[in-house]
């Protein structure tokens, strides 16, 4: 399937100032693939090691830091050539090997020409060490995500339909020829996901209950990653932190609040088992922001926070949500719709920037602020067609943005508030947003 990390991944190659690339992303997002792929698209060779498969591979990086003692020796091994400029080497799951992290540094300085990526699902993790010598100034990086919208919509034979979308003018609404069959993957979404083997399951089957045992699965995986990956004495406190992330996105407020979590624990006992999780690209913490100014990042309240999960169907799946649910808009539905909503919103927009949310006391709140190009731009979220929101206006009125984005099911156009240029987008065309902000 097609994925836009690939042309990321095409400029990193061409770049000027190319380095050693570090990629990372949650477990079974599709890094390897991704990396695969592109290695046979743009490459007379790829050289694959996956340190997790092999200790004998990690020992060659144990003795020194001689790149072309290193690469003498995986040729060796693997019985394979490596030439700059024809080989991409990938180094899978590095962070089980942190000596070939700190070689990284050397392949920089001492064999630039060669394409190096270093990959790993809990990457994030792994840096926080103190053991790791991390290649400071001589590594880019990256982060891949679960398949956006966009990329679902590819994979499901959709292509044509965003290249019609993906220059639609604001002055002209979307015929329902688009939007009625875009509304229905819309909620195909909302239940599958964007986990590539979900995605490949449901492409292959359209089956939801085929979707959800591979989505139960992963889900088996990342609490085995707890027990095989965590410090000992924080895996039940990142099992608590976990399990009740739906629950707490379901509640109105949905503020998260660690008393919550497990009763009589506090949050200086829960806080490593979060930052575990966000560290790992599973949860994705979303914090208050109470004065607005740039840089967003000046402004948040570190200990006032949403958290939403990296993938939309597995968010679906945790919650014990039923496809029924979502396919029928049970009346029962309207709270969680919502938080699955916003969830969606931040998945789609947030990948790579500052953001965080709005709120003043009890009266107003803005779900989404993103900063972008110098600018702070209000997103008000709604999971149907009612966008009628006295909390933008308020915002609006008081910070006076630029550029603002109401989304929900209401059709494309634009419109004044209060001197901002709000952008009325449908939450099937928020993979487009960036395009109407420029």
């Amino acid at each position: 399937m097609k994925r836009r990390i690939t042309e990321k991944l095409v400029a990193w190659k061409d770049s000027r100032r190319r380095k050693p690339l570090l990629l990372t992303g949650v477990r079974q997002c599709g890094k390897t693939y991704s990396l695969k792929a592109f290695g046979q698209e743009h490459f007379e060779q790829t050289v694959y090691v996956n340190f997790e498969e092999s200790e004998r591979l990690s020992g060659i990086f144990d003795y020194d830091f001689d790149v072309e003692r290193i690469l003498r020796e995986l040729c060796l091994e693997l019985r394979v050539t490596i030439e700059p400029g024809k080989t991409l080497l990938i180094l899978d799951e590095i962070q089980a090997c942190p000596r070939a992290i700190t070689s990284l540094k050397y392949f920089c300085e001492n064999k630039a020409d060669l394409h190096v990526i270093g990959a790993g699902s809990l990457l994030g993790i792994a840096l926080r060490s103190s053991q790791i010598s991390f290649p400071v100034g001589k590594v880019n990086r990256m982060q891949m995500y679960p398949l956006t919208f966009e990329e679902f919509l590819m994979a499901t034979g959709e292509e044509s339909r965003i290249t019609a979308l993906r220059k639609w003018p604001l002055d002209r609404p979307i015929p329902e020829l688009h939007t009625i069959p875009l509304e229905k993957a819309l909620k195909d979404f909302y239940i599958v996901g964007g986990m590539p083997e979900a995605v490949s399951t449901w492409v292959d089957t359209h089956d939801y209950l085929e979707v959800e045992t591979v989505q139960q699965e992963i889900l088996r995986d990342y609490r085995d990653d707890f027990a095989k990956h965590a410090p000992l004495n924080e895996v039940e406190k990142i099992r608590w932190i976990w399990d009740s992330v739906p629950v707490q996105l379901a509640k109105e407020n949905n503020k998260f609040i660690f008393s919550h979590v497990h009763e009589g624990k506090r949050s200086a006992e829960l806080e490593d088992a979060l930052l575990w999780l966000r560290d790992a690209g599973l949860v994705t913490p979303l914090h208050l922001v109470e004065k607005p100014q740039i840089p967003l990042s000046g402004e948040m309240d570190m200990t006032y926070f949403k958290v939403y999960l990296s993938d939309i169907g597995l968010l679906r799946c945790r919650a014990g949500l039923s496809p029924q649910t979502i396919l029928f808009d049970d009346p029962l539905f309207v709270r969680f719709k919502g938080a699955l909503a916003e969830n969606y919103a931040l998945n789609e927009m947030a990948q790579g920037l500052t953001c965080g949310f709005w709120r003043s006391g009890n009266t107003a709140e803005i779900d989404l602020l993103l900063e972008h190009k110098g600018q702070l731009i209000p997103v008000e979220i709604k999971s149907a067609d009612n966008t009628r929101a006295k909390s933008y206006k308020e915002f609006c009125r008081r910070y006076q943005p630029k550029t603002g984005i109401k989304t929900s099911l209401k059709n494309i156009g634009t419109f004044d508030c209060e001197g901002c240029r709000t952008l009325t987008l449908p939450l099937y065309l928020l993979w487009n947003w960036q395009f109407y902000c420029e």
